[in-house]
């Protein structure tokens, strides 16, 4: 069987791989527009960090060593410009000859990826002009900050790329400056309140946030100067556009092969409409598992996964992939680290569910033990079934665990009753004796329940605790002018308090609020309210 692989980076080189274990007796070419194939992408901004110090290191195989370890032929710098499945023939260019070669198939897949969008603004030919796509473009960045060029930079685009770019030019001492034209940082990742805390946080370490930016030309004299927004203009040395990516598909065309806004429609098996071809990676289309809709997610662990199935497929087996959670973590400005599966509160109520969420601060490891410190945790699920449905999480420690374990409780569909009493690991330097996940799911639990009412932040933002004394109920008095409220000394009726006075119950975290809570309905306070995620999270106005 001839089965032609168009693209070598990741759902490509990983198809091929997997194709040619599961079936030697395949002949397998993959066809690449780069000099490179198999880099590691997502650990481009680490590299202008100087996280990653080699250049080598940012590629992971060569086509000599890809050739010789799964016996695939690798053709480079030769770029498909057009597919004939009627013929089951590809044509693609020879970027060094010009030449166009016909290509012929049994089964063809098309990984050819995205690249950079690149907006139609003035200016983008100066020097210092930027993408982070390729390990040129890396080695590009690096090499001018290094060499003294950048002493300021904007970087356009609030996403996952954006935001890592900025952290590892900040860790270089370039004074950065992150634009994007949506209300928040990490859109559509992150709910709006856990966003503008990601916002604070970059602003309280230099890196500064302008939202609702929308990014309008570039000046200078031979090299950038000035980079103008709809804002205001601002000086800087260099330009980095991280504003989104494109889906390389523009060859297909007059294919027959089904596509949305440029991206490949593909089944569960990854089989596109047009017999005998197949797409995975950021140029195509899989399924959200939880909503069954069509989901575009552009991330190499996504890639991978599909091409292993893909692969499969291809060989005969008929493994169908569930499709993704919008999964994801992030290494974020501000030592703060990013993570989140499955529906936002946001995304859940766009779909219909009636749901609770809460936002838990919660301890990352045994509090004693050197080094620990807060996860900030947002769980969304559904009220009636009581399944978790999506899991955010802010923190300086390891937030993939926390998310990994989401991704494994929603896969699975467990309820929150389920996942509170599971046997976590527990040992003082990487957890707490009740797992940071199972203490989130209490709280959530307990407001399942009725037994814990709260203003969530986003509801206390939005102004809802109007009317409410706020009662300081920390350990030790915190808020200034705010009347005091020691949760030992609650054994009754509280001088100056009415039981039926609207209160709202503030500490650092929430958690001894929801104590004092506890003890004050016992005596017949009916009006209390705790705020969620207490001072940690939320801005107290004087």
């Amino acid at each position: 069987m001839q089965v032609l692989v168009l693209g070598g980076v990741a759902a490509g080189t990983k198809a091929a791989a997997k194709l040619m274990r599961e079936d030697r007796s395949c002949e397998v070419t993959v066809l690449t527009k780069g000099k490179d194939i198999s880099y590691a992408g997502c650990g481009l901004p680490y590299y202008v960090g100087g996280v990653i110090q080699a250049k080598s290191e940012l590629i992971v195989n060569t086509p000599e060593k890809f050739a010789a370890l799964t016996r695939a032929s690798v053709k480079t710098e030769t770029e498909a410009v057009a597919v004939h499945p009627d013929r089951h023939v590809v044509e693609a260019k020879d970027l060094n000859t010009g030449e166009v070669t016909e290509y012929g198939y049994d089964k063809l897949v098309i990984a050819t990826g995205a690249s950079p969008f690149v907006p139609s603004i003035q200016g983008l030919d100066l020097k210092n002009v930027f993408v982070m796509r390729t390990p040129d473009d890396a080695i590009g960045l690096r090499e001018a900050v290094e060499a003294g060029e950048i002493k300021r930079a904007v970087v356009a685009g609030g996403g996952f790329i954006g935001l890592e770019v900025a952290e590892n030019l900040a860790a270089k001492g370039v004074k950065t400056t992150v634009i994007d034209f949506a209300p928040h940082v990490l859109p559509n990742f992150l709910d709006p309140e856990l966003s503008e805390f990601v916002e604070n946080r970059m602003a309280e370490e230099g890196v500064m946030p302008m939202t609702g930016v929308s990014l309008e030309g570039v000046e200078g004299n031979g090299k950038v100067e000035k980079v103008l927004t709809s804002r205001r203009g601002m000086k800087a040395d260099a330009l980095v556009l991280a504003i989104g990516i494109r889906p390389n598909t523009g060859f297909l065309e007059g294919s027959g092969i089904e596509m949305y806004k440029g991206t490949i429609l593909t089944d569960q098996y990854l089989r596109t409409n047009v017999p005998d071809v197949y797409a995975a990676g950021d140029c195509a289309m899989v399924a959200n598992r939880q909503t069954g809709k069509a989901a575009w997610s552009p991330m190499g662990s996504t890639a991978n996964i599909a091409g292993r199935v893909l692969a499969k497929d291809i060989a005969g087996k008929e493994i169908a992939y569930p499709g993704v959670l919008g999964t994801g973590v992030a290494k974020l400005p501000g030592g703060l680290n990013a993570g989140r599966t499955g529906l936002t509160e946001t995304a859940a109520r766009a779909e219909g569910c009636d749901v609770e969420t809460v936002v838990a601060v919660v301890d990352d490891k045994a509090h004693y033990y050197p080094g620990a410190g807060s996860f900030i945790v947002k769980l969304t699920a559904d009220k009636a079934t009581r399944k978790l449905l999506g899991v955010q999480v802010l923190g300086a420690g390891a937030v993939d665990k926390i998310t990994d374990i989401g991704v494994t409780a929603i896969s699975l569909g467990a309820t929150v009753d389920q996942l509170a009493v599971m046997d976590f690991a527990y040992a003082p330097p990487f957890s707490t004796a009740i797992h940071p996940f199972a203490h989130s799911v209490n709280i959530l639990m307990n407001k399942l329940d009725g037994e814990l009412e709260t203003f969530t932040p986003a509801e206390f933002a939005a102004g809802a605790a109007e009317g409410y004394e706020i009662i300081d109920c920390a350990i030790e008095p915190s808020l200034p002018g705010k009347k005091y409220l020691n949760l030992t000394k609650v054994d009754g009726e509280v001088p100056g308090l009415g039981r039926e006075d609207k209160l709202l119950l503030v500490c650092a975290k929430g958690k001894r609020a929801y104590l004092t809570q506890n003890r004050l309905k016992f005596y017949g306070y009916v009006n209390t309210r705790v705020l969620e995620g207490g001072t940690t999270f939320n801005e107290i106005e004087e």
